[in-house]
């Protein structure tokens, strides 16, 4: 098929290869989208309600909660709402008024926890599809769509522990010896397996738009190679199919942020409170919620912020992972020359 010819060489490159590109991906996206980010919920506060205990954004990459002090300030980019005409005038406000590094706020917990995430993540996918392909000789479109829900299910349960002990750093200040008395306590009250509440809501969000993503991205990347008669992936050819393919993923599966979204608010706020979580309500239930609320479009709300995060950072995060990927590959090329 087209696409295997132009991956073909995947198989030259090591597992710790993948590693190396893609957290060099998740890296640069991070730094890239974080900063586009702060002044997109400036430019859009109606879609991020800064009414209760918490505030929540995403980069793109992962959610950040911010606790908000008398529901008035969060972070320091957000203490002072300004009247902004654009996104350059945003940026050049937030730099006057707060310093270059506010732009930045929020990327010390993307590096912690997203980057390992993605890395995990990428490795994986690659690993898979080509286990499926090579060593089961399964072909077709399916694959990646296979592979990539697989891999996002493995990363999602390997990190989610750790999303219970960035929600406790970020509700209250705690030295790393009260947290793991804090998360010995959880423990003990509600079981290990609270330390995978919120799992449900972002396996039935993440699951589906790695599925999605993948299946549209090898599809789009292919006809775009067809139609420029390119022998392999080029870094326009990949940025343009990843934003495309993260448009369409985010858009399927805006209900699902929604839903994690409004979970991830109340898991932070009770934390805040120093509430003990005992039972939280279900996806179908907090569903149910926004519909009574807000009726079907509730669901939806959010659409244009969330495909302005999303499509940027994937196509970021893929161009520079593939453009990573490209290099190992004629890197091991001419080290097996130079060998023979």
């Amino acid at each position: 098929m087209g696409e295997r010819t132009v991956d073909a060489p995947v198989a030259r490159i090591s597992p710790m290869q993948q590693m190396l590109a893609s957290g060099t991906g998740a890296l640069l996206t991070s730094l890239f989208v974080t900063g586009c980010t702060v002044c997109n919920v400036l430019l859009t506060p109606w879609c991020f309600p800064v009414t209760g205990k918490c505030f929540l954004y995403c980069n793109g990459l992962m959610d950040h909660i911010y606790v908000c002090q008398n529901g008035t300030s969060c972070t320091s980019w957000y203490k002072k709402p300004t009247h902004f005409s654009g996104t350059l005038d945003a940026f050049v406000k937030i730099t006057r008024h707060e310093g270059l590094r506010s732009l930045w706020s929020g990327l010390p917990p993307t590096l912690v926890m997203a980057v390992p995430a993605t890395v995990i993540y990428f490795t994986c996918n690659d690993q898979l599809r080509d286990f499926l392909t090579y060593k089961l000789g399964f072909h077709g479109s399916h694959v990646p769509l296979l592979a990539g829900a697989l891999a996002r299910l493995g990363a999602v349960t390997v990190i989610s522990p750790l999303e219970l002990i960035r929600t406790k750093m970020q509700s209250r200040p705690l030295s790393y010896s009260e947290l793991q008395a804090c998360i010995r306590s959880a423990v003990a009250q509600d079981g290990l397996l609270s330390l995978w509440r919120g799992w449900g809501p972002t396996v039935l969000r993440d699951v589906p738009f790695s599925a999605v993503y993948w299946f549209n991205y090898e599809l789009l990347k292919t006809r775009l190679c067809e139609h420029s008669h390119a022998s392999h992936t080029t870094l326009s050819i990949s940025f343009t199919a990843g934003a495309i393919s993260g448009t369409i993923a985010a858009t399927l599966t805006l209900p699902f942020d929604v839903v994690k979204t409004r979970r991830q608010i109340q898991l932070g706020e009770m934390e805040t409170l120093g509430v003990s979580i005992k039972k939280t309500a279900s996806t179908w239930q907090i569903m149910k919620e926004i519909c009574a609320e807000l009726g079907y479009r509730g669901l939806f709300a959010g659409f244009l912020p969330r495909v302005i995060k999303v499509a940027p950072a994937c196509a970021v995060m893929i161009s520079t992972y593939e453009f990573g990927k490209t290099f190992f590959q004629k890197m091991n090329l001419d080290s097996e020359r130079r060998a023979s």
